[in-house]
């Protein structure tokens, strides 16, 4: 299975930990996996000018990062989606390269995964809210949610756990 991570933390703390966790639990069970590291990519919000329906045959008018990420969009079977919670939701980037798959409709991915990290266990209701949401529109099989926090963050039960779930898909 062709898996694409999409990373949308700008750091490299808890999300990162839990991104090369997964990374190596599904190259452990033969999976290609690209890891995209969105957060610190440059990825404008949609203008909503259309030119991609329109006069773009599926790109962006937009020349930025997002060309780094559409093989993500376009070819992967499963999209992980990663961010650290920035006030009850995803990172900007990763809402940028979620709204900018407008260009090409739906991702071809036939299921996803989100990863969510946060310093407190009461903020993740939005983001997953959002993410069921938006994968119920794109008509993707949600293959898991996994959320950690606090000190969970960088323990080595809560990366195992990552590293058997990816392993088992």
């Amino acid at each position: 299975m062709k898996i694409a991570i999409l990373n949308g933390s700008p750091r490299k703390e808890n999300t990162a930990a839990m991104v090369e966790a997964f990374r190596k639990g599904a190259k452990a069970a033969g999976h290609e996996v690209e890891v995209y590291q969105v957060g610190k990519m440059k990825i404008a919000g949609c203008l909503g000018c259309e030119y991609c329906h329109t006069k773009g045959n599926g790109t962006c008018v937009q020349k930025d990062d997002l060309k780094k990420i559409m093989p993500a969009y376009t070819e992967a079977d499963l999209i992980v989606f990663a961010s650290p919670i920035y006030y009850f939701t995803m990172t900007a980037q990763m809402q940028a390269a979620l709204q900018r798959v407008y260009c090409v409709g739906k991702p071809a991915a036939s299921k996803a995964v989100l990863m969510l990290s946060s310093g407190s266990d009461e903020v993740f209701d939005a983001a997953i809210t959002q993410f069921k949401d938006y994968m119920d529109f794109a008509e993707i099989e949600i293959a898991g949610i996994l959320t950690s926090y606090g000190e969970e963050n960088k323990s080595e039960e809560k990366l195992n756990e990552i590293r058997e779930f990816a392993a088992s898909l």
